[in-house]
């Protein structure tokens, strides 16, 4: 994890300190499990429960001789134990309890991605409602298409925005297992009602199946869904960085009163924050292929994902934690041009009703081919002459068609926010 993206909570959910917390609590458990069993004396489990403790700087010193950090841990722990050590950790492997306690991190952290995604899908709902109205340009291919509304643009990015909430739930489902079942995952060791007391305690579910460890296809669903609702921040974060465009300007990123955008330029306002989360969804996206790859391992199990998880999980978490509370501040406190949506409506003189005026003159009894080519004509010109494209459509005999009055109403813009009722009750109701 890189300080300079990562919060408070989610930083501390993922240090050192807090792993051996959850390495501890699983120990334990199983020892209360064992003592349920009769396999341990109880008041041996209770003893432990109450005196166990770990020393982060000790099991430091103990891995780097051991070169084995769960062995590291164990043999801190039991310091702290006594004779009651030797019931520590009993028919385990490492496994049992790195991917046991794993779980319970991942759980926690995917919780708080949903409550940043769940505000997100509240900024831009708000968003969307506030600018129900406000007409604007819609592009396509970079280039003017027909009028939408703001509001429209926010609703949709509500919509998507609630789809990655939905899938970093689903995800939290699939990596909330545990996993208590010995060395190759057949039991041979540790009774299965081990796993089960665990787990339940956990609140996990038990791994099906497992090998050594937890398969790692779970954790590659949630990095997929890390990844594609980054990839959606980075959609949101791309349309600003095109509307603060200077030829554009219709909206802007939020800028502090110190703020500054350049060392050489001081009239630079740049969309930085934007930026950053378009460069941060790369990064989520190469965490994506490393859970990939992790997915193939040697038989029961080999290491070569070990190194790479303490990189991805905490890091892909952490940022899109980051982003996406990042991403609230923009839109929720994003600097809208009216003036600018206004004249870039009429930029293109009138080019947006094409297509209506193509569907008039069928209407009138056109071919649809032969509207299409009288009205391309028109458009083609009103770009290369920068007229308007009214003036060139009657320069071509529409009007032997469609009255002034015919195209009073063919340019009227309020005829593009006509349906979008139907759109923001589906909104509402989110």
């Amino acid at each position: 994890m890189i300080e300079r993206y990562t919060r408070p909570a989610m930083r501390d959910l993922w240090t050192t300190e807090n792993k051996y917390r959850q390495w501890l609590r699983v120990e334990i458990l199983v020892c209360e499990a064992l003592a349920l069993l009769g396999q341990i004396p109880p008041d041996a489990a209770e003893r432990i429960r109450a005196n166990a403790r770990f020393r982060p700087e000790r099991i430091a010193q103990l891995e780097a001789d051991l070169r084995h950090d769960v062995l590291a841990f164990l043999t801190d722990v039991g310091e702290s134990l006594g004779d009651d050590a030797r019931y520590l950790h009993l028919g385990l492997t490492s496994s049992d309890i790195v991917d046991t306690a794993q779980a319970v991190l991942l759980a926690q952290a995917v919780d708080m991605l949903v409550e940043g995604a769940s505000r997100l899908v509240g900024i831009l709902k708000e968003q969307a409602l506030r600018h129900r109205e406000t007409l604007m340009m819609g592009r396509t291919h970079g280039v003017h298409a027909e009028p939408i509304t703001l509001g429209l643009k926010f609703a949709r990015w509500a919509f998507e925005m609630h789809r990655n909430r939905r899938r970093l739930a689903q995800a939290r489902e699939a990596v909330a297992v545990g996993k208590i079942s010995g060395a190759v995952g057949t039991y041979a060791t540790v009774d299965p009602f081990v796993e089960a007391y665990v787990c339940e305690k956990l609140g996990l579910r038990p791994e099906p199946v497992s090998s050594q460890i937890v398969p790692r296809d779970r954790y590659a669903e949630l990095l997929a869904a890390i990844a594609i609702t980054g990839a959606s921040l980075e959609e949101f974060a791309t349309e600003v960085r095109h509307l603060q465009r200077t030829e554009v300007l219709e909206a802007a990123e939020p800028f502090g009163e110190k703020q500054k955008g350049s060392s050489a330029m001081p009239h630079k306002r740049n969309p930085v924050q934007a930026e950053q989360i378009c460069g941060l969804a790369r990064v989520l996206r190469g965490y994506l292929t490393t859970a990939l790859e992790n997915v193939a391992l040697w038989h029961e199990r080999d290491i070569s994902h070990s190194s790479a998880e303490r990189i991805i999980l905490p890091g892909a978490t952490s940022l899109l934690d980051y982003m996406l509370d990042r991403m609230g501040t923009l839109l929720g406190g994003l600097e809208i041009f009216p003036e600018s949506l206004a004249r870039n409506l009429t930029l293109t003189r009138g080019l947006f009703a094409s297509q209506r005026v193509m569907l008039a003159l069928v209407d009138k009894g056109m071919a649809r081919d032969e509207a299409y080519a009288l009205v391309q004509g028109a458009a083609m010109d009103a770009w290369r002459r920068g007229r308007d494209f009214r003036e060139a459509l009657e320069e071509r005999g529409v009007s032997r068609y469609l009255s002034p009055e015919d195209l009073d109403g063919l340019f009227d813009l309020a005829f593009y926010r006509r349906n979008l009722d139907v759109i923001f009750r589906r909104l509402e109701a989110l």
